[in-house]
C-alpha cells in the first residue's frame, strides 16, 4: 500500500501540533481527518520512542 505521507512529514505534522496548532487547522491543512491524525500521532511516539531505545 502506497502511503501519501512520508514519515518526516507525518513527524512535522506533529511537531506543528506541539508547538501550538490546533489539530483541526492541521487536519483542514494536509487534507486528512481527525481519526488519520490520532493515528499519525500515536505512530510517531512508537517510532520516536524505538529511536530512543
Amino acid at each position: 500500500m502506497k502511503r501519501r505521507f512520508s514519515d518526516e512529514q507525518i513527524l512535522g505534522m506533529i511537531k506543528e501540533y506541539e508547538a501550538g496548532v490546533k489539530a483541526q487547522e492541521l487536519c483542514r491543512k494536509y487534507g486528512i481527518s481527525d481519526a488519520t491524525f490520532y493515528i499519525y500521532g500515536c505512530l510517531s511516539r512508537c517510532k520516536v520512542s524505538s529511536v530512543l531505545i
